[in-house]
């Protein structure tokens, strides 16, 4: 198989507003475009003062609070808002090229977008090893079919 669809269950998921800051959970806060990782977390950048913090599986209350300790502004639990996608395999871009306009030939490791894939608004955050999308729980059974339709021709 040259493409692996593997879907990562209730993943932590928290919108943070900032003030300021240079860093949320020891992490360094990413530039426009992008997203930073390290020590069990990734942070995304969202906006010019927003970020989303993805984590394990009921790190909720527990990340708030610290959170909350280094002055985010704003912390809300929007883990039931999207449901997380791994893409992996020697076909995974050519894949999402069948819907998507951002050129990941041209985005390196560490890009984060919110974009459209096959009309469907997502997250795409682009790593070493493949993609993770972060795509509406209400747009999930279109997202799968459409994901399993475009990466038949590379399934053996």
């Amino acid at each position: 198989m040259t493409v692996d669809v593997v879907e990562e269950p209730f993943r932590t998921q928290l919108t943070v507003r900032l003030r300021e800051g240079q860093t949320l959970l020891g992490v360094d806060l990413p530039g426009p475009c992008t997203f930073t990782s390290g020590d069990g977390v990734d942070v995304l950048w969202m906006g010019p003062d927003e970020y989303l913090v993805l984590a394990g599986p009921g790190r909720q209350a527990e990340l708030e609070a610290v959170l909350r300790d280094e002055g985010a502004a704003a912390v809300t639990d929007v883990s039931a808002q999207r449901n997380v996608v791994r893409l992996t395999g020697a076909h995974a871009a050519e894949v999402l090229a069948h819907g998507c306009s951002i050129d990941l030939e041209m985005s390196p490791p560490g890009t984060c977008v919110q974009t459209l894939l096959a009309r469907t608004g997502i997250v795409l955050m682009v790593r070493e090893d493949g993609f993770t999308i972060l795509v509406r729980q209400s747009f999930s059974g279109y997202f799968h079919a459409w994901l399993a339709d475009a990466s038949r021709e590379y399934v053996s």
